[in-house]
């Protein structure tokens, strides 16, 4: 069975996946990547068994046809925020106003390209414009590798501040989360579960679906910084 999911469940879904598979005999063949790079890859005439994407990227699934009905479910929601090494006294970040100084007070951040297609990415572009401080900040921001984390420039000192979801930001060690984005500029992005229409394999998709939904997920959902539906 493959699998393309989104990386943002990559943590939750890695640390799920032993006791699936002993208990089903079901071996998921994952790749990992962002949902835009996934529905270009589709688009472009690959198929997968299941898709585990956000909702802007499952809604252009839809609409091309490409999703088994009644497949579709939700699974988790995760919110963009900011992190800082650990140790490192926390910013002011509860009103805009606050996030504002507080991005241009920073000696350098990071945030994931836009172009790379992120969710994170190509939401805090829009956020630094509407600030207008877009200039100011990107001549200061060091992007990741396309799929990477933010946050791994946190521990080597080469950025005092890195924004990414929440279970990105908690896959890099030695670093601190500070807080989601605030209002009028926060991002909670909804994760979808869905069987592609074509797929051989709907029976093992529907069966990693619900073993993705049960009481015992939600709880690893949670730890990963994922809330589950």
């Amino acid at each position: 069975m493959k699998v393309f999911s989104s990386i943002a469940v990559q943590p939750a879904v890695e640390a799920l996946l032993p006791r699936f598979v002993a208990e089903t005999g079901i071996l998921p063949d994952f790749e990992w990547n962002t949902a835009p790079a996934f529905v270009k890859r589709l688009q472009a005439g690959e198929t997968a068994d299941l898709l585990i994407l956000n909702r802007p990227a499952t809604d252009t699934m839809i609409r091309d046809g490409r999703i088994l009905p009644g497949s579709e479910v939700t699974l988790a929601s995760s919110a963009a925020a900011i992190a800082v090494r650990a140790g490192a006294p926390h910013p002011d970040i509860a009103t805009a106003e606050a996030l504002k100084k507080t991005l241009l007070a920073a000696r350098a951040i990071s945030y994931t390209d836009p172009a790379a297609g992120g969710a994170s990415g190509i939401h805090f572009a829009k956020v630094l414009e509407r600030m207008g401080i877009a200039a100011e900040i990107n001549a200061k921001n060091r992007f990741p590798p396309a799929g990477g984390l933010s946050g791994r420039f946190l521990p080597t000192g080469e950025v005092d501040l890195a924004v990414q979801q929440v279970p990105e930001l908690k896959q890099v060690p030695g670093i601190e989360i500070v807080g989601p984005l605030p209002a009028p500029y926060g991002l909670v992005t909804v994760f979808v579960a869905a069987i592609e229409r074509s797929s051989a394999k709907a029976v093992e998709a529907r069966r990693l679906i619900d073993f993705l939904r049960t009481s015992a997920a939600a709880a690893v959902f949670r730890d990963k910084g994922l809330e589950p539906a």
